[in-house]
């Protein structure tokens, strides 16, 4: 009986020795593997946010501190990328996300079960690239994300991508996201947006007799607008129709909004060479054809800073051949609408000595909208002055452009790049 107690207690005090290695054994596997269930459940860190560019193209890059699992996809009304994260830490400065350029809109917050990040746009945008990049430096992520200015149509035409692709989108090859013309859309009228130079807290030149040249710019082309209307051959729209400030670049976006076959901005500045008068036509050029139409560009490009908005010169863009290609072809558009309009005001108005010029227009820099300036004439001059106020010479002035439209419009639907 002894000996088989003690056989019994010394079972029992091996099995609870057995449980007791088993528990601590338990307890050190939990330790072990708990920072890294921990790491695993962290949110995602979004450490930096930065965003560059205007109203007609930007870049934004977002950085997190491990590789994001993203989704992303279009909404319209209002026009917005959406962007669905795992849940995520946003230390991000708010200085930095500040809506700019073609971005009206950021917000990002918790969502649950996921974060999501969204960027409301002006207006229609493609978007041209969207990547999950691992740093150079080896420490974490970034999301590239490239948007520029586009139609209501490709924007359209993307949301129907999107629904055939279960409404989430990819990245597309550069030379797939340059427009065709009307084969892509056989509906097209031929469209002309008319660009009221200044506006807002931006006046322009003033006259010698204290004519404001915003007033003057906005006035002539709601005048033409009405006049191209009439015709009832062409989608005619303005990029302001109130007295309101719009930077270049938004003038821009509005015209490539709105699949612009012509871009006419009208001005009516002052010059410090006595005795100069008469209209002038601008195209766009790396180098002013002369230092007047320099100093004028310089003028004119300087209306960003209002309003604390300025825009850094940004010529480094597009290097691709394609896009080279379609900007030759637009600026040979432009020309020959210049020489076309020079030939039209020249029956009707006055014109300085070598009307047809050009220079650095930030406003005639689309790349695929024929773009030209008008001047109308001098504000410094007292008889230019007393014209752009005179109902019959505004009207004659609108004619003699409409007319050049026409012509323009007839000769460029001959080529087959009409609408």
């Amino acid at each position: 009986m002894g000996l088989a107690g003690t056989t019994d207690k010394g079972h029992g005090r091996a099995g609870l020795l057995l449980r007791a290695a088993c528990v601590l054994l338990l307890l050190a596997l939990c330790f072990a593997f708990a920072p890294v269930s921990r790491a695993a459940d962290a949110p995602l860190g979004a450490t930096a946010y930065k965003m560059a560019g205007d109203a007609t193209k930007m870049r934004i890059v977002i950085d997190f501190d491990r590789e994001p699992d993203i989704k992303w996809f279009l909404l319209r009304g209002p026009n917005r990328l959406v962007i669905d994260l795992p849940r995520t830490r946003f230390a991000i400065s708010a200085k930095d996300a500040k809506a700019r350029g073609l971005v009206k809109a950021v917000r990002y917050g918790d969502q649950g079960e996921g974060s999501r990040l969204i960027l409301t746009g002006k207006g229609p945008f493609s978007v041209d690239k969207l990547d999950v990049l691992k740093n150079d430096d080896g420490n974490g992520y970034r999301i590239a994300i490239d948007m520029s200015a586009a139609s209501d149509r490709e924007f359209d035409e993307a949301l129907a991508n999107q629904a055939l692709t279960t409404g989430s989108t990819v990245s597309t090859d550069k030379g797939a996201r340059v427009g065709t013309g009307p084969i892509s859309n056989p509906g097209h009228r031929f469209t002309v947006v008319i660009d009221p130079g200044h506006g807002g807290i931006d006046g322009g030149a003033e006259g010698l007799n204290g004519t404001i040249e915003k007033n003057v710019t906005l006035a002539f082309a709601t005048e033409l607008r009405d006049k191209l209307a009439a015709v009832g051959n062409y989608d005619v729209f303005m990029t302001r129709e109130t007295d309101e400030f719009l930077r270049l670049d938004d003038r821009v976006r509005i015209a490539r909004q709105h699949e612009a076959d012509l871009l006419i901005s009208i001005h009516a500045d002052t010059i410090s060479v006595k005795g100069i008068r008469g209209a002038t036509v601008y195209t766009v050029s790396d180098k002013a054809s002369d230092p007047e139409a320099q100093a004028l560009a310089d003028r004119e490009n300087l209306s960003d800073q209002f309003a604390d908005m300025v825009i850094k010169d940004d010529n480094k863009e597009v290097t691709d051949i394609l896009i080279d290609l379609i900007r030759r072809e637009t600026h040979n558009f432009s020309m020959s609408f210049a020489h076309t309009l020079v030939g039209q005001l020249s029956t009707s108005v006055g014109l300085i000595n070598n009307p047809q010029r050009s220079a650095g227009f930030k406003v005639l820099k689309a790349p695929d909208v024929p773009s030209v300036l008008v001047e109308l004439g001098y504000l410094s001059n007292a008889k230019d002055e007393a014209q752009l106020l005179d109902a019959d010479w505004r009207g004659k002035a609108a004619q003699s452009i409409t007319n050049a439209v026409a012509l323009f419009a007839s000769a460029k639907m001959g080529t087959g790049t009409g609408g």
